[in-house]
């Protein structure tokens, strides 16, 4: 499917966790920040108005979980054929590594692929540290990222478990190697960074252009099926899943023209992510630093 790449060497679980030292949370700041990035010109009281619920996912056979990170407001996923166990698990935080692999446990679940949607800058992955854990576990990223990881995902490229599979699609424009993880049936899509609930990523740093990422919305999300579930990377106000129906129609920014869209996000004028120095490097190799 892919090309594998030679195992990052081992260090101790310490070493990573020392490299969040001194990243603080910046409480409702952070998230009026962020409210901001995403969602230009929507009010408190109008981003605040809606929630959404998340969703058992539609198809026959599959487990699904939607997991959260509190400091980088981060989703990961757990997906799993409930017949043969086999599971994935996208954009896993370093953070929140031991719950998940307690969750694992706890189902009964043999881990074979920890995906990342792109080389993420605020937050360090898990999946370095998780193959340490699970015997047999594979990272995966885009091959377009600069990343290392076993296995380096193109466009149509599939990730098997059990009888399930998600397809990947190339969404470059928050970052280069940004992908969009989309379910067989085509029900789930899981967006990374590309296209957020009524938003998207910046596109200001870490090769990020404006007009590629519009497109690649465009052209490669808002073409899946209007009741196609939305999961993205993050979320910052407790939304939580939508459809591609309702961001074709009511995203602020990706309803306008492209000039338009280019306009808003070049007049963003947002600070720089506080932990990108830390995970970015860590990113690049895993999740794992100091090699």
């Amino acid at each position: 499917m892919c090309s594998v790449l030679t195992r990052v060497r081992p260090i101790h679980r310490a070493v990573a966790l020392t490299l969040r030292l001194g990243a603080n949370t910046e409480g409702s700041s952070y998230v009026a920040t962020q409210r901001k990035r995403f969602s230009p010109g929507v009010s408190s009281a109008a981003a605040n108005g809606r929630f959404y619920c998340s969703r058992a996912a539609k198809t026959e056979g599959l487990l699904f979980r939607q997991l959260f990170e509190v400091e980088s407001c981060t989703y990961t996923y757990l997906l799993a054929d409930t017949n043969t166990k086999e599971a994935i698990i996208i954009d896993p935080v370093l953070e929140t590594m031991d719950r998940d692999l307690i969750l694992v446990k706890e189902l009964g679940l043999n881990l074979i692929f920890a995906v990342n949607t792109h080389c993420h800058a605020d937050h360090i992955t898990s999946s370095g540290l998780m193959k340490k854990k699970i015997a047999g576990l594979k990272s995966a990223i885009s091959k377009h990222s600069g990343a290392s990881a076993d296995i380096l995902l193109s466009e149509g490229d599939r990730i098997p478990f059990g009888k399930h599979y998600l397809i990947v699609k190339e969404t470059p424009g928050h970052t280069d190697g940004c992908t969009t993880l989309v379910s067989g049936d085509e029900s789930m899509a899981f967006t990374g960074d590309a296209l957020l609930i009524r938003g998207c990523g910046r596109t200001d740093f870490q090769q990020g252009c404006a007009k590629c990422l519009y497109d690649s919305v465009h052209d490669k999300i808002f073409t899946l099926p209007d009741d196609c579930l939305v999961y993205p990377a993050h979320d910052y106000i407790g939304q939580t899943v939508s459809t591609v129906g309702e961001e074709r129609k009511f995203n602020p920014r990706l309803t306008k023209s492209k000039d338009e869209f280019v306009d808003i996000m070049n007049s963003l004028n947002l600070p720089k992510p506080d932990k990108i120095d830390i995970s970015v490097p860590a990113n690049l190799v895993c999740g794992l630093h100091g090699l």
